[in-house]
């Protein structure tokens, strides 16, 4: 069985969809403009710097869905699709995409961002798996808090293992594990697959990658192999 597992933010997207969402919430008058443009912009170069407590950041990122109803959200959602993460997609990421679901046994997203957030943004490249922070969720209402392992450094690794086993399989069982991301925070996993791949990398990972002979490609907007 071959493996294929892409990181969502900054790799697939040519941009963040997490604080995109936050920032369409602010435009939406949805949340306090100012305060709430501040702690997200911090807790992005938290992130950036790997220095997030994703703790505080999920108490703070899901606390939107718990006040508004899932009717409205869906609303929202299917806006800021049109205007925010559409024009992030590019044409080699879809290409990279479509190649590997040609090919692969298994394909997913495996991203920190939340699945209310990254579901249909997972459904609009055709994967058909999604690996990603769980907002708790409660007759049909979101409660603010997360459900489970924060799908994030360390608990990707977790999160991973706890999917092949509902596939009935391990990751050291597979044929081949590939797994593209553009994040040094996604080392815990890079270097548990057999073919790690630096997608326009920060410079942690780029460096990181050059040692270890990793490739390096871009989706911005051509694909180069490095």
């Amino acid at each position: 069985m071959n493996l294929v597992l892409f990181d969502l933010d900054n790799t697939l997207l040519a941009g963040d969809s997490d604080y995109e969402w936050g920032q369409f919430l602010i435009a939406r008058g949805a949340v306090d403009g100012p305060h709430y443009e501040a702690r997200n912009k911090a807790f992005y170069e938290d992130y950036k710097a790997g220095r997030l407590d994703i703790h505080a950041f999920l108490a703070f990122a899901l606390r939107p869905l718990a006040t508004h109803s899932r009717e409205q959200l869906d609303a929202w959602h299917a806006e800021y699709m049109a205007t925010r993460i559409r024009p992030m997609i590019t044409q080699p990421a879809r290409d990279l995409v479509k190649r590997h679901l040609d090919e692969a046994d298994l394909v997913a997203v495996i991203t920190a961002t939340n699945s209310f957030v990254t579901g249909p943004i997972a459904r609009e490249f055709g994967i058909p798996h999604l690996i990603a922070t769980d907002p708790e969720e409660i007759d049909g209402h979101f409660t603010g808090e997360v459900a489970g392992t924060p799908c994030f450094r360390e608990g990707k690794v977790t999160r991973l293992e706890h999917f092949l086993q509902t596939h009935g399989t391990r990751l050291d069982c597979l044929g081949s594990s590939r797994f593209y991301s553009d994040s040094h925070n996604d080392l815990p996993l890079l270097e548990k697959v057999r073919y790690p791949v630096a997608v326009d990398p920060d410079a942690i990972l780029s460096a990181h990658a050059r040692t270890k002979a990793w490739p390096i490609i871009s989706l911005r907007p051509a694909q180069l192999v490095i």
